[in-house]
């Protein structure tokens, strides 16, 4: 089947056909407003010029290709593109106009096969021409469709930009003034709540994080880091939601609160993304304060850890890792031998000549709270810095 049947028809059959476009016209949109229920109103108004306009334009069109088959459709394209465009404002699919092309083609051929057969066109002809129409049609579908991507496009285009504006004014610190936000908010299309969390992903993975995540979250790109806003992220079911939305995919959200901190949650979720470069899935920033803590102020603990682990660099690769261990256990279990050997797996005897050892090297540190507070963070520091 050639894709522009009408080609192989004489122009004498666009004779045939013209005289009777009216009234073809006439009972094409009156079938139409009987068999599609979304079109079954009053032809009034610009909906019912533009149906009106689409019908006849497709019915001259194709008289004129008949007639003058290696010309272009020109500028009469636009026409189908535009009701493309039309059904997606019109908050509608394509199924109904699509339903209309197909009740056109049906009374079209219809009408243009009696006016034929009047005049004794043969059937090889007749039959050509049925299949002139159907593919005629199928165009006017495809321009139609295209229209309604163009719109898709240009809406989801506008959407993004809207939520763009919208997240950057969440973001800002000092606060946006509430009115702006709330105008802001309008014109998006979402509901300021009373509370939100800020999460942070790689850019790359945004788009993909976004669809996952509850319908009434924002996503826009801030300085080359994906960033959504979660509404109510500690709600019921969200957790899951949020958590299912990221899978193994690195990234960090932050604390929820109101909504005029959400700096605060963005600021936090976007430092916890960049110190945890190793780790995959959510982290919940509320969750690491400390890994953040010793992330953030990395200069200032790895003089700590210096200053506190200095006794421990005389010793072996080995004795120095047993040391700093015991002394880890020592801090976290205050001190208490059998605690110690539960945590670290070794024997009572084991700790505690372990622990007599460390006496003689880190000294009245054990004892000082503000020296064991600095020694805890050194050591938590030193297994941070291995992980990471």
């Amino acid at each position: 089947m050639t894709r522009e049947p009408w080609r192989a028809l004489p122009a004498s059959v666009a004779d045939l056909i013209e005289p009777d476009l009216e009234a073809t016209t006439d009972e094409i949109l009156a079938t139409i407003a009987r068999e599609v229920p979304e079109y079954a109103r009053p032809l009034e108004g610009s909906f019912g010029h533009n149906v009106r306009t689409g019908v006849t334009e497709a019915l001259r069109q194709f008289v004129d290709l008949i007639r003058s088959p290696s010309g272009a459709r020109g500028p009469g394209r636009e026409v189908y593109v535009a009701l493309g465009r039309g059904e997606l404002r019109e908050g509608r699919t394509l199924d109904a106009l699509q339903s209309a092309y197909r009740v056109g083609a049906r009374v079209a051929w219809r009408r243009s096969a009696g006016a034929a057969r009047a005049a004794g066109l043969d059937a090889e002809l007749l039959s050509l021409l049925a299949e002139s129409i159907f593919a005629y049609i199928e165009e006017l579908s495809a321009d139609s469709v295209e229209g309604y991507s163009q719109a898709q496009a240009s809406l989801e285009g506008e959407r993004r930009r809207r939520q763009r504006e919208l997240v950057g004014l969440l973001l800002r610190d000092p606060p946006a003034d509430e009115a702006d936000l709330r105008a802001t908010a309008a014109a998006a299309g979402w509901t300021l709540p009373r509370t939100a969390a800020a999460l942070a992903c790689a850019e790359e993975d945004l788009d993909r994080i976004a669809r996952r995540l509850p319908p009434d979250a924002l996503a826009a790109t801030i300085d080359g880091i994906g960033c959504a806003v979660i509404a109510d992220a500690d709600g019921p079911g969200r957790p899951a939601d949020v958590s299912r939305a990221v899978g193994e995919r690195r990234a960090a959200l932050g604390p929820t609160g109101p909504a005029a901190e959400l700096a605060g949650s963005w600021a936090l979720a976007r430092q916890a993304l960049l110190a945890a470069q190793a780790d995959t899935g959510l982290l919940r920033v509320d969750e690491h304060l400390v890994e953040l803590l010793l992330a953030e102020g990395r200069p200032l603990v790895e003089r700590l850890a210096a200053r506190r682990l200095a006794p421990l660099d005389g010793l072996g690769a080995g004795a120095r890792g047993r040391m700093a261990e015991t002394a880890y256990a020592y801090v976290r279990e205050g001190g208490n031998a059998a605690a110690m050997a539960r945590a670290l797996d070794l024997h009572p005897q084991t700790v505690r000549y372990r622990l007599a050892r460390l006496r003689e090297l880190l000294g009245d540190q054990l004892e000082d709270p503000d020296a064991r507070l600095e020694l805890e963070l050194a050591l938590r520091y030193v297994r941070y810095r291995e992980l990471t």
